[in-house]
């Protein structure tokens, strides 16, 4: 009988293995007895990516270089690219993605947002939608708490139920994509939510922000709406259990008490974790997160 490999690893750099989804007894510590750092998880990562990349290649050989067709250009994969990388293939080869799409009415939200002033000033004060979302998101996790988890060892058939509610936002950078969390969402106001979602975006784009603060959240946020689009989606961001994607919203008639009405509806795309989130219990979800930006959003986000 063998015997069992001892692991010598921090708390800190088991947490950092299991979010790349990394087996830590399978890593090779290059520290003294065998002590295993953060880079020996990274590089652990690139190796299983490396060697999965070589078999790919084996089964589908090129039988043709792309030079051969015409002019091209080799350039270096952005550093923040590069890192991201192995973390999107784990997270899209471990998890069974399944994404449900719908749209949420936001005609009173969108009136609000319009009508929004300074009562000194008089100036129109803009708050992106992403703060209600956000806030909406917080109230969802309550009701739902499986939408909150991360499953940590499949194989003893455990999940770990999140107490906290921070929420990730997808930033772009010209550095690439960047996930920053805002912490405690459930308890800021709306206006709160707005400032920190301003400030961990510019901290995320000027490379000065913690790392940390990548790491530790509820469920994310990734928008296109700023730039176009409605339908995708979205990959969850691992260990999270889900990911809602906005799309950009738009005039739509909709048929209510007898006659046609133009209201503003906006594009939701929620992948989750099929091993613990059923389609049903996603559709109880979306539903709620409609409801909390309808026409009583300022009821129900209380803000």
């Amino acid at each position: 009988m063998s015997e069992k490999k001892k692991v010598f690893a921090t708390p800190k750099i088991r947490k950092f293995a299991r979010e790349l989804g990394a087996n830590i007894a399978e890593v090779v510590g290059t520290e003294r007895a065998g002590r295993i750092t953060e880079e020996d998880v990274k590089n652990y990562i690139n190796n299983k990516l490396n060697k999965s990349s070589i078999n790919d290649e084996i089964k589908i050989k090129k039988e043709f270089e792309h030079s051969e067709f015409g002019n091209v250009e080799i350039i270096d994969m952005p550093r923040v690219k590069r890192l991201a990388a192995p973390h999107l293939s784990n997270s899209w080869n471990t998890i069974p993605h399944v994404t449900h799409h719908d749209e949420a009415d936001i005609t009173e939200l969108e009136d609000f947002r319009a009508k929004l002033t300074d009562s000194i000033s008089g100036d129109k004060i803009k708050i992106t939608p992403l703060a209600f979302i956000a806030k909406a998101l917080a109230n969802n996790l309550k009701k739902f708490p499986r939408f909150n988890s991360s499953i940590d060892n499949i194989s003893e058939g455990k999940i770990t139920l999140k107490k906290y509610f921070h929420i990730g936002i997808a930033v772009d950078t010209p550095h690439g994509l960047m996930v920053p969390k805002i912490r405690n969402v459930d308890q800021m106001k709306i206006k709160e939510i707005a400032e920190e979602l301003k400030n961990v975006s510019e901290l995320s784009r000027s490379l000065k922000i913690n790392k940390k603060e990548f790491f530790g959240g509820s469920i994310t946020i990734t928008s296109l709406g700023g730039i176009g689009g409605t339908y995708f989606t979205p990959i969850i961001n691992y260990p999270e259990v889900a990911i809602l994607g906005v799309g950009r919203s738009y005039k739509k008639q909709i048929f209510i008490k007898d006659k046609f009405l133009a209201r503003t509806v906006l594009p939701l795309s929620l992948s989750y974790d099929h091993r613990i989130i059923d389609g049903a219990e996603a559709a109880k979800f979306c539903n709620l997160l409609k409801e909390n930006l309808g026409k009583n959003f300022a009821y129900n986000l209380a803000f």
